[in-house]
Protein backbone atom coordinates (compact mmCIF):
# COMPACT_ATOMS: atom_id res chain seq x y z
CA UNK A 1 0.00 0.00 0.00
CA UNK A 2 1.14 3.68 0.74
CA UNK A 3 5.11 3.69 1.34
CA UNK A 4 6.26 6.70 2.93
CA UNK A 5 9.84 8.03 3.68
CA UNK A 6 11.31 10.25 6.43
CA UNK A 7 12.23 13.78 4.77
CA UNK A 8 15.85 15.87 5.30
CA UNK A 9 13.96 19.00 4.79
CA UNK A 10 16.01 22.42 3.60
CA UNK A 11 14.64 25.08 6.62
CA UNK A 12 14.92 28.67 7.16
CA UNK A 13 18.69 29.21 9.27
CA UNK A 14 18.24 29.84 12.88
CA UNK A 15 18.47 33.81 12.51
CA UNK A 16 15.42 34.08 9.86
CA UNK A 17 13.55 31.10 11.66
CA UNK A 18 13.14 33.19 14.63
CA UNK A 19 11.27 35.33 12.65
CA UNK A 20 8.96 32.80 11.11
CA UNK A 21 6.00 33.97 11.14
CA UNK A 22 7.54 37.09 8.62
CA UNK A 23 8.27 34.08 6.32
CA UNK A 24 4.91 31.91 5.91
CA UNK A 25 3.10 32.33 2.93
CA UNK A 26 -0.61 30.82 2.05
CA UNK A 27 -0.68 28.21 -0.57
CA UNK A 28 -0.45 28.77 -4.36
CA UNK A 29 -4.54 28.43 -4.98
CA UNK A 30 -5.81 30.58 -1.97
CA UNK A 31 -3.55 33.21 -1.60
CA UNK A 32 -4.88 36.46 -2.90
CA UNK A 33 -3.47 39.26 -4.94
CA UNK A 34 -3.34 41.63 -2.56
CA UNK A 35 -1.15 39.27 -0.05
CA UNK A 36 1.17 38.44 -2.94
CA UNK A 37 1.57 41.92 -3.47
CA UNK A 38 2.48 42.16 0.46
CA UNK A 39 4.11 39.01 1.20
CA UNK A 40 6.40 39.85 -2.22
CA UNK A 41 8.48 42.70 -0.04
CA UNK A 42 9.81 40.47 2.34
CA UNK A 43 12.94 39.27 0.18
CA UNK A 44 13.03 35.98 2.03
CA UNK A 45 9.58 34.96 2.18
CA UNK A 46 7.93 31.28 1.24
CA UNK A 47 5.94 32.89 -1.14
CA UNK A 48 8.67 33.33 -3.84
CA UNK A 49 9.36 29.90 -3.98
CA UNK A 50 5.89 29.08 -3.89
CA UNK A 51 4.23 31.57 -6.46
CA UNK A 52 7.08 33.07 -8.06
CA UNK A 53 6.87 36.52 -9.97
CA UNK A 54 6.58 36.93 -13.62
CA UNK A 55 7.73 36.72 -16.04
CA UNK A 56 9.83 33.29 -16.24
CA UNK A 57 8.62 32.44 -13.14
CA UNK A 58 9.75 29.50 -12.49
CA UNK A 59 13.41 29.93 -13.79
CA UNK A 60 13.25 32.96 -10.92
CA UNK A 61 12.62 30.69 -8.24
CA UNK A 62 15.28 28.08 -9.41
CA UNK A 63 17.79 30.93 -9.56
CA UNK A 64 16.88 32.02 -6.15
CA UNK A 65 16.25 28.35 -4.85
CA UNK A 66 20.26 28.49 -6.07
CA UNK A 67 20.98 31.36 -3.97
CA UNK A 68 19.51 30.93 -0.81
CA UNK A 69 21.23 27.61 -0.58
CA UNK A 70 24.75 29.14 -1.69
CA UNK A 71 24.18 31.60 1.11
CA UNK A 72 22.84 29.77 3.81
CA UNK A 73 19.36 31.33 3.47
CA UNK A 74 17.93 28.07 3.90
CA UNK A 75 19.98 24.91 5.49
CA UNK A 76 19.54 21.13 4.71
CA UNK A 77 18.75 19.50 8.74
CA UNK A 78 21.80 16.38 9.05
CA UNK A 79 18.91 13.29 9.41
CA UNK A 80 16.01 12.54 7.88
CA UNK A 81 12.74 12.99 10.25
CA UNK A 82 8.85 12.76 10.22
CA UNK A 83 7.89 16.38 10.81
CA UNK A 84 5.18 17.08 13.58
CA UNK A 85 2.62 19.49 12.64
CA UNK A 86 -0.37 20.35 14.90
CA UNK A 87 -3.12 23.40 13.86
CA UNK A 88 -4.99 24.99 16.50
CA UNK A 89 -8.11 26.92 15.33
CA UNK A 90 -11.68 28.09 16.51
CA UNK A 91 -15.02 27.86 14.10
CA UNK A 92 -17.20 31.09 14.40
CA UNK A 93 -19.78 30.18 17.12
CA UNK A 94 -18.34 27.07 18.62
CA UNK A 95 -16.16 27.72 22.05
CA UNK A 96 -14.34 24.62 21.66
CA UNK A 97 -10.43 24.84 20.15
CA UNK A 98 -10.20 21.96 18.17
CA UNK A 99 -6.61 20.52 17.04
CA UNK A 100 -5.59 19.04 13.62
CA UNK A 101 -2.82 16.64 14.13
CA UNK A 102 -0.72 15.38 12.01
CA UNK A 103 2.45 14.76 10.01
CA UNK A 104 4.67 15.65 6.74
CA UNK A 105 6.78 13.19 5.18
CA UNK A 106 7.94 11.75 1.92
CA UNK A 107 5.12 9.67 -0.25
CA UNK A 108 5.25 7.33 -3.30
CA UNK A 109 3.57 9.15 -6.26
CA UNK A 110 0.83 6.37 -7.36
CA UNK A 111 -0.73 6.19 -10.82
CA UNK A 112 -4.69 6.63 -10.20
CA UNK A 113 -5.36 3.03 -11.15
CA UNK A 114 -3.09 1.85 -8.50
CA UNK A 115 -5.79 3.12 -6.08
CA UNK A 116 -3.75 3.74 -3.44
CA UNK A 117 -3.92 7.54 -3.25
CA UNK A 118 -7.75 8.44 -3.98
CA UNK A 119 -8.77 11.33 -6.10
CA UNK A 120 -12.06 12.96 -4.77
CA UNK A 121 -12.04 15.82 -7.49
CA UNK A 122 -10.66 16.27 -11.06
CA UNK A 123 -7.70 19.14 -11.77
CA UNK A 124 -7.70 21.78 -13.99
CA UNK A 125 -5.03 21.57 -16.97
CA UNK A 126 -3.64 24.90 -16.72
CA UNK A 127 -2.55 24.53 -12.88
CA UNK A 128 -1.23 21.14 -13.02
CA UNK A 129 1.34 22.60 -16.07
CA UNK A 130 2.15 25.38 -13.56
CA UNK A 131 3.24 23.09 -10.66
CA UNK A 132 4.93 20.91 -13.25
CA UNK A 133 6.98 23.67 -14.55
CA UNK A 134 8.28 25.02 -11.28
CA UNK A 135 8.93 21.56 -10.11
CA UNK A 136 11.16 20.40 -13.00
CA UNK A 137 13.49 24.12 -12.42
CA UNK A 138 13.50 24.22 -8.78
CA UNK A 139 12.95 20.35 -7.88
CA UNK A 140 11.75 21.27 -4.70
CA UNK A 141 8.54 20.80 -2.90
CA UNK A 142 7.63 23.95 -1.43
CA UNK A 143 4.55 23.31 0.28
CA UNK A 144 2.92 19.58 1.11
CA UNK A 145 -0.41 18.32 -0.28
CA UNK A 146 -3.38 16.89 2.35
CA UNK A 147 -3.68 13.43 2.61
CA UNK A 148 -6.11 11.17 4.53
CA UNK A 149 -5.59 8.05 6.17
CA UNK A 150 -8.01 6.07 8.36
CA UNK A 151 -6.71 4.55 11.59
CA UNK A 152 -9.25 3.87 14.77
CA UNK A 153 -6.33 2.73 16.71
CA UNK A 154 -4.56 6.35 16.59
CA UNK A 155 -1.37 4.35 17.41
CA UNK A 156 0.52 7.65 15.76
CA UNK A 157 -0.97 10.48 18.03
CA UNK A 158 1.02 9.27 21.14
CA UNK A 159 4.24 10.03 19.25
CA UNK A 160 3.28 13.21 18.23
CA UNK A 161 2.06 14.15 21.17
CA UNK A 162 5.24 14.27 22.84
CA UNK A 163 7.06 15.16 20.62
CA UNK A 164 5.12 18.82 20.20
CA UNK A 165 6.04 19.12 23.16
CA UNK A 166 9.65 20.69 21.74
CA UNK A 167 8.74 22.80 18.83
CA UNK A 168 10.78 23.81 15.76
CA UNK A 169 8.41 26.50 15.34
CA UNK A 170 5.07 27.96 16.50
CA UNK A 171 3.00 30.68 14.88
CA UNK A 172 -0.13 32.06 14.07
CA UNK A 173 -1.15 32.70 10.34
CA UNK A 174 -3.39 34.30 7.96
CA UNK A 175 -6.08 32.36 9.31
CA UNK A 176 -6.03 33.24 12.71
CA UNK A 177 -4.77 29.46 13.06
CA UNK A 178 -1.81 28.41 15.61
CA UNK A 179 1.04 26.50 13.51
CA UNK A 180 2.70 24.25 15.44
CA UNK A 181 6.16 22.37 13.87
CA UNK A 182 8.34 19.40 15.64
CA UNK A 183 10.45 16.67 14.33
CA UNK A 184 10.83 12.95 15.07
CA UNK A 185 14.43 11.74 14.04
CA UNK A 186 13.91 8.59 16.31
CA UNK A 187 14.62 5.60 13.57
CA UNK A 188 12.41 3.45 16.10
CA UNK A 189 9.60 5.48 16.13
CA UNK A 190 9.68 6.49 12.50
CA UNK A 191 9.53 3.14 11.67
CA UNK A 192 6.36 2.64 13.20
CA UNK A 193 5.23 5.46 11.06
CA UNK A 194 6.36 3.69 7.95
CA UNK A 195 4.92 -0.03 8.89
CA UNK A 196 1.43 1.44 9.53
CA UNK A 197 1.34 3.14 6.25
CA UNK A 198 2.02 0.27 4.40
CA UNK A 199 -1.37 -1.25 5.53
CA UNK A 200 -2.63 2.21 4.13
CA UNK A 201 -4.42 3.78 1.02
CA UNK A 202 -4.99 7.80 1.32
CA UNK A 203 -7.20 9.73 0.20
CA UNK A 204 -6.27 13.09 -1.54
CA UNK A 205 -7.90 15.75 0.48
CA UNK A 206 -6.38 18.99 -1.10
CA UNK A 207 -3.72 19.44 -3.37
CA UNK A 208 -4.93 17.53 -6.20
CA UNK A 209 -2.99 19.77 -8.98
CA UNK A 210 0.28 19.86 -6.89
CA UNK A 211 -0.22 15.86 -6.46
CA UNK A 212 -0.87 15.15 -10.22
CA UNK A 213 2.29 17.59 -11.04
CA UNK A 214 4.33 15.29 -9.11
CA UNK A 215 3.11 12.01 -10.91
CA UNK A 216 2.89 13.92 -14.43
CA UNK A 217 6.69 14.93 -13.23
CA UNK A 218 7.38 11.45 -11.91
CA UNK A 219 6.24 9.75 -15.35
CA UNK A 220 8.55 11.86 -17.74
CA UNK A 221 11.51 11.44 -15.77
CA UNK A 222 11.56 8.06 -15.51
CA UNK A 223 11.06 7.62 -19.37
CA UNK A 224 14.13 9.61 -19.70
CA UNK A 225 15.98 7.56 -17.39
CA UNK A 226 16.91 4.33 -18.54
CA UNK A 227 18.79 2.74 -15.39
CA UNK A 228 15.29 3.98 -13.73
CA UNK A 229 15.04 2.22 -10.14
CA UNK A 230 12.22 3.47 -8.66
CA UNK A 231 14.13 4.84 -5.59
CA UNK A 232 14.87 8.53 -7.24
CA UNK A 233 13.69 11.37 -5.53
CA UNK A 234 11.55 11.98 -8.64
CA UNK A 235 9.30 9.13 -7.47
CA UNK A 236 7.98 10.60 -4.39
CA UNK A 237 5.83 13.86 -3.11
CA UNK A 238 5.93 15.69 -0.03
CA UNK A 239 2.31 14.64 1.91
CA UNK A 240 0.73 15.86 5.06
CA UNK A 241 -0.90 12.70 6.59
CA UNK A 242 -3.84 12.77 8.55
CA UNK A 243 -6.20 10.31 10.45
CA UNK A 244 -10.04 10.75 9.32
CA UNK A 245 -10.75 9.37 12.83
CA UNK A 246 -10.21 12.47 14.52
CA UNK A 247 -13.17 14.83 15.86
CA UNK A 248 -11.25 17.55 15.21
CA UNK A 249 -10.75 16.90 10.67
CA UNK A 250 -13.08 19.76 9.84
CA UNK A 251 -14.89 20.38 6.03
CA UNK A 252 -16.50 23.55 5.58
CA UNK A 253 -19.45 24.11 2.41
CA UNK A 254 -18.47 26.14 -0.32
CA UNK A 255 -21.63 28.31 -1.96
CA UNK A 256 -21.99 28.74 -5.31
CA UNK A 257 -22.74 31.83 -7.01
CA UNK A 258 -24.71 32.68 -9.84
CA UNK A 259 -24.36 35.77 -12.66
CA UNK A 260 -24.54 36.36 -15.67
CA UNK A 261 -27.54 34.06 -16.27
CA UNK A 262 -30.04 35.57 -19.25
CA UNK A 263 -33.78 35.56 -18.95
CA UNK A 264 -33.05 35.23 -15.34
CA UNK A 265 -36.56 35.88 -13.02
CA UNK A 266 -37.12 34.94 -9.68
CA UNK A 267 -40.59 33.68 -9.91
CA UNK A 268 -40.30 31.71 -12.84
CA UNK A 269 -37.24 30.03 -10.39
CA UNK A 270 -39.44 29.73 -7.41
CA UNK A 271 -42.14 28.16 -9.83
CA UNK A 272 -39.75 25.48 -11.61
CA UNK A 273 -38.36 24.64 -8.30
CA UNK A 274 -41.99 23.76 -7.06
CA UNK A 275 -41.82 20.44 -9.40
CA UNK A 276 -39.16 18.53 -7.22
CA UNK A 277 -38.57 20.90 -3.99
CA UNK A 278 -40.62 21.85 -1.01
CA UNK A 279 -40.16 25.40 -0.53
CA UNK A 280 -40.95 27.79 2.75
CA UNK A 281 -39.97 31.57 2.49
CA UNK A 282 -37.54 32.52 4.93
CA UNK A 283 -38.12 36.33 6.64
CA UNK A 284 -34.11 36.79 7.92
CA UNK A 285 -31.80 35.78 5.64
CA UNK A 286 -28.68 36.12 7.58
CA UNK A 287 -30.45 32.82 9.07
CA UNK A 288 -30.66 31.03 6.38
CA UNK A 289 -26.97 28.82 6.74
CA UNK A 290 -28.51 28.11 10.45
CA UNK A 291 -31.76 26.65 8.92
CA UNK A 292 -30.49 24.42 6.57
CA UNK A 293 -27.87 22.37 9.21
CA UNK A 294 -27.88 18.97 8.71
CA UNK A 295 -30.81 18.10 6.63
CA UNK A 296 -30.16 16.30 3.48
CA UNK A 297 -30.71 17.93 -0.30
CA UNK A 298 -31.61 21.17 1.62
CA UNK A 299 -30.46 24.18 0.39
CA UNK A 300 -30.72 28.28 0.92
CA UNK A 301 -32.06 30.20 -2.24
CA UNK A 302 -30.43 34.25 -1.32
CA UNK A 303 -32.33 36.56 -3.74
CA UNK A 304 -31.69 40.32 -3.54
CA UNK A 305 -35.12 40.78 -2.13
CA UNK A 306 -35.84 37.14 -0.83
CA UNK A 307 -34.84 33.94 1.01
CA UNK A 308 -35.79 30.44 0.63
CA UNK A 309 -35.23 27.00 2.14
CA UNK A 310 -35.10 24.35 -0.35
CA UNK A 311 -35.45 21.04 0.12
CA UNK A 312 -35.54 18.02 -2.76
CA UNK A 313 -38.27 15.65 -2.20
CA UNK A 314 -37.36 12.47 -1.68
CA UNK A 315 -39.01 10.75 -4.66
CA UNK A 316 -37.76 12.89 -6.90
CA UNK A 317 -34.09 11.61 -6.82
CA UNK A 318 -34.90 8.83 -9.01
CA UNK A 319 -35.32 11.76 -11.49
CA UNK A 320 -31.99 12.16 -11.48
CA UNK A 321 -29.75 10.84 -14.62
CA UNK A 322 -26.44 11.59 -14.50
CA UNK A 323 -24.29 8.12 -15.07
CA UNK A 324 -23.31 8.09 -11.48
CA UNK A 325 -23.09 5.55 -8.61
CA UNK A 326 -25.39 5.89 -5.96
CA UNK A 327 -22.52 7.50 -3.56
CA UNK A 328 -22.45 9.95 -5.88
CA UNK A 329 -25.90 10.81 -6.76
CA UNK A 330 -27.07 11.08 -3.15
CA UNK A 331 -24.81 13.77 -2.28
CA UNK A 332 -26.39 17.62 -1.86
CA UNK A 333 -24.10 18.95 -4.20
CA UNK A 334 -25.03 16.55 -6.59
CA UNK A 335 -28.48 16.92 -6.61
CA UNK A 336 -27.95 21.06 -6.57
CA UNK A 337 -26.31 20.82 -9.79
CA UNK A 338 -28.01 18.80 -11.81
CA UNK A 339 -32.18 19.63 -10.26
CA UNK A 340 -31.15 23.82 -9.45
CA UNK A 341 -27.89 24.62 -11.74
CA UNK A 342 -29.20 22.42 -14.73
CA UNK A 343 -32.63 21.97 -15.07
CA UNK A 344 -33.57 25.23 -13.22
CA UNK A 345 -30.88 27.53 -14.08
CA UNK A 346 -30.31 26.20 -17.51
CA UNK A 347 -26.78 25.43 -17.14
CA UNK A 348 -26.04 22.12 -18.82
CA UNK A 349 -23.93 19.71 -16.14
CA UNK A 350 -21.04 19.11 -18.71
CA UNK A 351 -20.58 23.07 -19.28
CA UNK A 352 -20.68 23.51 -15.19
CA UNK A 353 -16.99 23.22 -14.68
CA UNK A 354 -15.93 25.53 -17.12
CA UNK A 355 -18.48 27.76 -16.61
CA UNK A 356 -18.14 31.52 -15.77
CA UNK A 357 -21.86 31.86 -14.77
CA UNK A 358 -20.70 29.88 -11.71
CA UNK A 359 -18.66 31.44 -9.16
CA UNK A 360 -17.78 29.67 -5.35
CA UNK A 361 -17.28 31.49 -2.02
CA UNK A 362 -16.72 29.76 1.46
CA UNK A 363 -18.19 32.66 3.45
CA UNK A 364 -22.22 32.70 3.89
CA UNK A 365 -21.59 36.92 4.91
CA UNK A 366 -19.99 37.20 1.60
CA UNK A 367 -22.38 35.29 -0.16
CA UNK A 368 -25.35 37.62 1.12
CA UNK A 369 -23.26 40.68 0.88
CA UNK A 370 -23.14 40.14 -2.76
CA UNK A 371 -26.58 39.24 -3.53
CA UNK A 372 -27.34 42.42 -1.35
CA UNK A 373 -25.55 44.53 -3.63
CA UNK A 374 -26.33 43.13 -6.84
CA UNK A 375 -22.81 41.38 -7.50
CA UNK A 376 -24.68 38.28 -8.02
CA UNK A 377 -28.13 37.11 -8.99
CA UNK A 378 -28.11 34.61 -6.75
CA UNK A 379 -26.67 32.42 -4.03
CA UNK A 380 -27.41 28.98 -3.14
CA UNK A 381 -26.20 27.82 0.03
CA UNK A 382 -25.29 24.67 1.44
CA UNK A 383 -24.50 22.20 3.98
CA UNK A 384 -20.77 21.01 4.34
CA UNK A 385 -20.18 17.58 3.11
CA UNK A 386 -18.70 14.64 5.81
CA UNK A 387 -16.02 12.67 5.53
CA UNK A 388 -18.06 9.48 5.33
CA UNK A 389 -19.22 11.30 2.62
CA UNK A 390 -15.71 11.41 1.20
CA UNK A 391 -14.79 7.81 1.84
CA UNK A 392 -17.69 6.52 -0.11
CA UNK A 393 -16.93 8.70 -3.43
CA UNK A 394 -13.23 8.15 -3.21
CA UNK A 395 -14.15 3.93 -3.08
CA UNK A 396 -16.18 4.30 -5.64
CA UNK A 397 -13.65 5.20 -7.82
CA UNK A 398 -15.76 8.54 -9.08
CA UNK A 399 -15.05 12.18 -8.26
CA UNK A 400 -17.39 15.10 -6.71
CA UNK A 401 -18.59 18.08 -7.96
CA UNK A 402 -16.00 20.76 -8.90
CA UNK A 403 -15.40 22.71 -5.06
CA UNK A 404 -17.23 20.18 -2.93
CA UNK A 405 -14.98 20.43 0.17
CA UNK A 406 -13.01 22.92 1.87
CA UNK A 407 -10.64 21.12 4.27
CA UNK A 408 -10.18 23.15 6.92
CA UNK A 409 -7.69 24.89 8.08
CA UNK A 410 -5.32 24.91 4.69
CA UNK A 411 -1.82 24.34 5.40
CA UNK A 412 0.83 26.52 5.28
CA UNK A 413 3.78 27.00 2.69
CA UNK A 414 7.47 28.04 4.65
CA UNK A 415 7.90 25.45 7.40
CA UNK A 416 10.13 23.53 5.39
CA UNK A 417 10.76 22.54 1.66
CA UNK A 418 12.14 18.91 0.85
CA UNK A 419 13.99 18.40 -2.25
CA UNK A 420 14.13 15.57 -4.78
CA UNK A 421 17.18 16.78 -6.21
CA UNK A 422 19.32 13.36 -6.38
CA UNK A 423 22.22 14.02 -4.07
CA UNK A 424 19.67 16.11 -1.63
CA UNK A 425 17.34 13.62 -1.46
CA UNK A 426 18.90 10.51 -0.43
CA UNK A 427 19.78 9.76 3.16
CA UNK A 428 23.28 10.03 4.60
CA UNK A 429 24.79 6.47 4.79
CA UNK A 430 24.66 6.08 8.59
CA UNK A 431 20.91 6.49 8.35
CA UNK A 432 18.43 3.85 8.71
CA UNK A 433 16.50 5.09 5.81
Amino acid sequence: MAEILPIRSWRYNQDLASRIDELTSPLFDVVSEKQRKSLYQNQFNSIHLSVPEAPEAATRASNLLREWKQTGIIQQDKLPGIYVYYQYFKLAGVAKEFCRKGFICHIRTYNWEEKVILRHENTIPKAVNDRIDLLEKTELHVSPTHGLYTDATHTLEKYMDEAVQYPLYETEDYQGVRDVLAVIQDAHVIQKFLDLMQEKTIILADGHHRYEGSLLYKQKKRRANPNHTGKEGYNYHLMFLTNTESDDLKILPTHRLIRNVADFDEQKIIKALEENFILKPVEDAATLNEIIVGKQWAFGLLFKDNAYKVRLKPESLTKLKWPFPKEVKELDLTVMHYFIIEKVLGIPGKEQRQSEKIDFDRSFSDCLKKVLQGDVQLAIITNEISIEEVKRVCHSGFTMPQKSTYFYPKVICGFLFSSVQEKEFKTPIFSPF
